[in-house]
């Protein structure tokens, strides 16, 4: 286990090790994770349409993902407001943010893409299903693997090449305890639901260990334990971003640590325009050096977990 631990990490660490200098090259990196992504969940989707009694798998999956989200929910948000009252930080609402989503809907469109690649995915595996044998999902695993390594090797690039260096993580207090509390309680609820699904206690923690990120916690879990379980996390971290769209407005102003916190990974890139239109330029560092650490963290947890 621990060899196929190694075997996905790896691209990651190699992509960690690339220094890159130019703009036009980090953008490059940028368009081929956001197409890699895309191509992954269409697969995923390819391959869910291989399943027996896929109404039921699908019924299945919603049930598991709700429960996840709801103990996991509570979970941070009672450490979250500990938090706020130990650690709190005044919230400075601006009326514009230059190019940030100007209602929750144009907030959530990345989010409902990913979830319509999918479905086009499940569409597509229907209709091909009629033509091919299960040659083609084993096909489809097989490609999944591979765009998975180019995945992790272009996520690491872009965590070592994002400008965020280490003594700026450790100087910024705030941002260092809400990430480790989001992780800590996150894991905690792990722990709660492993029995109420029936999981292993690796598995259940890896299924919270996304922290939000659903565009990379249901591809690696997918490839560790299957489809199933993969969209599971999948719709489970979707769910917390969209939930945190809706939450980080009417919480930011009295409790920022909290809202902060439960965007997870997102708060440095999809809920960041949201946090900064509503929290202002204070909340701005703390939720990157927030969301920096658990999209860190994150990539290796999952893999550690499930490699028990």
């Amino acid at each position: 286990m621990l060899s196929g631990l190694l075997i996905v990490l790896l691209p990651l660490i190699l992509g960690y090790l690339v220094r890159v200098q130019h703009a036009s090259v980090m953008s490059m990196i940028g368009h081929g994770v956001n197409g890699s992504i895309y191509v992954i969940l269409l697969l995923m989707g390819i391959s869910l349409a291989g399943l027996d009694n896929l109404s039921g798998q699908l019924s299945r999956m919603g049930g598991q993902a709700l429960l996840i989200l709801v103990v996991t929910s509570l979970c941070n948000l009672v450490a979250l407001l500990w938090l706020s009252r130990r650690m709190p930080l005044k919230s400075q609402p601006q009326q514009a943010i230059p190019g940030a989503p100007t209602s929750k809907l144009a907030a959530m469109a990345g989010s409902l893409k990913l979830v319509g690649a999918v479905i086009l995915g499940v569409a597509c595996g229907l209709l091909a299903a009629n033509w091919f044998n299960e040659g083609l999902f084993n096909l489809v695993e097989q490609l999944s693997q591979w765009v998975l390594y180019v995945l992790l090797a272009l996520i690491g690039c872009q965590l070592r090449n994002s400008g965020m260096p280490l003594r700026q993580i450790l100087l910024n207090r705030l941002g260092l305890a809400i990430a480790i509390t989001l992780a800590a309680s996150s894991l905690l609820g792990g722990l709660i639901i492993a029995p109420l699904l029936g999981l292993p206690w690796n598995e259940a923690l890896a299924m919270v260990s996304g922290f939000g990120w659903y565009s990379l916690s249901g591809i690696l879990i997918g490839d560790q334990l299957g489809p199933v379980m993969g969209g599971v996390a999948f719709f489970n971290d979707l769910a917390r971003e969209l939930t945190a769209f809706v939450l980080i407005p009417l919480t930011i102003r009295y409790y920022a640590p909290l809202a902060i916190g439960y965007g997870g990974a997102t708060s440095m890139d999809f809920a960041l325009p949201v946090i900064q239109q509503h929290g202002g330029v204070a909340c701005v560092p703390v939720a990157i050096v927030s969301g920096f650490i658990l999209s860190l963290l994150s990539p290796p947890l999952i893999l550690f977990l499930l490699s028990l």
